[in-house]
């Protein structure tokens, strides 16, 4: 994905003062109105909050579910779980972006601060699409290879897959770790010039930039899209052919598969706009499409809506497990009942052993009475 923080504006203008080739601006700059600083600055921030605030104990919930549930995870509930760690991260350090957008773009906790939570915000999508792609694959292999399936599911090489796409979406966000740095400016609005503010900003140049943006469109966007548009069609072919009166096993595979597509679907629903804008933004770049102020102000605006609509994908999924996902409700409501019991038992227990304490010393009180 292109580096969903890379073009938010510093918060003055006094950075345009910079030489020609300074890339700490965003290349489509031109001066706010009112009405975007207000939207930006004020209702961005509120999201950023809501969205964390729901995200953390509804990833935490599935993460425990698959954890604590007695039985083994299967190859699809090993790639979901991957992902709920995946949100868990996002939703984790966003609020210190939403902070760094309320203060203006004022950033306050650091130089390697700026770097970790700018690269995880990146990972969040980096892996969580090729956590799509396992799951998308799996319910293909599932469905339309049930005879040659087992061994390609085993629950061995899902756990290789994920280790991989974990350090594959490490290897994507190098850029963002090395470029992306804690960059001193003097506040306009600011009377006292020793007081030093930071913008967390990506300082390589403008080539690289771009260079980076058109990787991974295509790795983490086009070539994901193809491979997730072929395994759909193969699946919805397979649901189609697949009679309804089938075996219990069968169903099962059904009904992980509805929440499969349930997922994806939302994932599509959530990313596709954020990542059509950054081809936009891309092609304005280059100059395929003209360039316009107002064009800009349009096309920042609508990078900040359509990031945060990608990001409230990550409390979408735990609610469609919950919704959609039969087996998820019948785990975590067992996985409930699980922790009741053993609380119940443990007070029992503590009961029982101090009513036996209780005994006794009445018993050696009245002992020594005698």
């Amino acid at each position: 994905m292109a580096d969903p923080t890379r073009d938010t504006k510093p918060p003055t203008t006094e950075l345009q003062n910079h030489s020609e080739n300074s890339t700490l601006l965003p290349p489509l700059y031109c001066d706010d109105d009112d009405a975007s600083i207000y939207f930006i600055h004020t209702v961005i921030p509120v999201c950023i909050y809501i969205i964390s605030a729901l995200g953390i104990p509804l990833n935490l919930l599935v993460l425990l579910v698959f954890l604590l549930h007695k039985k083994a995870c299967t190859a699809t509930e090993i790639y979901l779980s991957n992902m709920a760690a995946a949100d868990l991260f996002l939703v984790l350090f966003l609020p210190f972006w939403g902070i760094y957008v309320s203060n203006g773009y004022s950033w306050t906790f650091g130089g390697p601060m700026c770097k970790i939570v700018g690269s995880l915000i990146s990972l969040n999508y980096n892996c969580s699409v090729y956590f799509l792609i396992l799951v998308c694959v799996d319910r293909f292999l599932a469905l339309a290879h049930p005879l040659s399936q087992y061994k390609l599911r085993r629950r061995k090489y899902a756990k290789m897959s994920c280790v991989v796409v974990w350090c594959f979406g490490l290897l994507l966000n190098i850029p963002a770790l090395v470029c992306r740095n804690a960059v001193e400016f003097k506040p306009d609005n600011k009377t006292d010039h020793h007081i030093k503010e930071y913008t967390c900003r990506m300082t390589c140049s403008s080539e690289v930039n771009q260079a980076k943006d058109i990787v991974q469109t295509v790795v983490a966007f086009i070539i994901p899209l193809l491979i997730i548009s072929f395994c759909t069609v193969r699946i919805l072919r397979a649901l189609r052919e697949r009679p309804t009166t089938c075996m219990e096993d069968q169903k099962t595979e059904r009904k992980v598969t509805f929440l499969v597509l349930a997922v994806l679907l939302a994932f599509l629903i959530c990313w596709l706009p954020f990542q059509v804008q950054k081809i936009v933004r891309l092609a304005i770049e280059f100059k395929l499409i003209g360039e316009s102020c107002k064009l800009a102000k349009l096309s920042e605006v609508c990078l900040h809506i359509f990031l945060y609509l990608g990001f409230f994908n990550s409390d979408l999924n735990p609610v469609l497990y919950v919704i959609v996902g039969k087996n998820f409700r019948m785990k975590m409501w067992e996985v409930l009942r699980g922790s009741r019991k053993k609380s119940s038992g443990h007070s029992a227990s503590s009961t029982t052993s101090s009513s036996f304490l209780s005994l006794r010393k009445i018993e050696v009180n009245v002992n020594g009475v005698e």
